[in-house]
């Protein structure tokens, strides 16, 4: 008999939103402690939800628990930044080829890129880039790859929110967003896919210049 997920309260949704919101914008930094008794009384709740919203978090790989020193935001470094990296770069130009190659509508990545130009604030923008990527590879036809681009998606962001913060680049993204979407809507798959890989090389390259620079993506019928 297949058993049906526990849904999470609402106070442990609530936290536990609210602590990937502040880690994602930067208001809570790498290394960072995250003190139970402190978040509680912060979100006015008892340390029950705090300690089930961290446990979630540390699932996702946003945060780091440990026995010696406690909850912290996890650090962000060359190495984490390549593995995190390293599997978009796998997974996300072939899951946006099979976008376009199945027809499929791309109107919420061209939702989301308007969304990125009028943002207010970083928080916002930030969040409105994530949405464009997710668009470009969710309707690929294949849930489980969506799925496996999804586990990803918030310790990609830690590293863009770390990246962002020493040297903000949201111009050069935001005009390479436009390309990627211009050759998709164009039905140019393959022209989408490396311009794709092209703009997530780059930007870990930029950011984290220590890193190895990943293999360009192989074109069809080369060996």
């Amino acid at each position: 008999m297949t058993s049906v997920p526990t849904p999470i309260p609402s106070r442990t949704q609530y936290v536990l939103e609210e602590i990937k919101r502040r880690i994602l914008t930067g208001r809570l930094t790498p290394g960072q402690a995250l003190v139970e008794t402190e978040l509680a009384a912060q979100f006015g709740v008892s340390k029950t939800p705090v300690r089930e919203a961290l446990k979630t978090l540390a699932g996702t790989g946003l945060v780091v628990m440990s026995q010696y020193k406690g909850v912290t935001v996890r650090m962000v470094d060359a190495d984490m930044a390549r593995e995190v990296y390293d599997v978009r770069l796998l997974l996300e130009p072939e899951a946006l080829k099979r976008v376009v190659k199945r027809g499929a509508s791309l109107d919420d990545a061209r939702d989301a890129l308007g969304r990125a130009d009028g943002a207010g604030d970083a928080a916002e923008r930030s969040l409105a880039n994530r949405e464009f990527h997710r668009a470009l590879y969710v309707p690929c036809g294949n849930p489980l790859l969506g799925r496996m681009l999804d586990e990803v998606r918030d310790q990609a962001a830690l590293v863009s929110a770390v990246a962002w913060a020493a040297n903000p680049s949201w111009e050069r993204e935001a005009a390479e967003h436009r390309e990627i979407l211009r050759l998709a809507l164009a039905g140019d798959a393959d022209g989408a896919a490396r311009a794709l890989h092209a703009h997530i090389a780059s930007f870990v390259q930029r950011a984290f210049p220590e890193a190895p620079e990943p293999e360009a993506p192989r074109q069809e019928g080369q060996e």
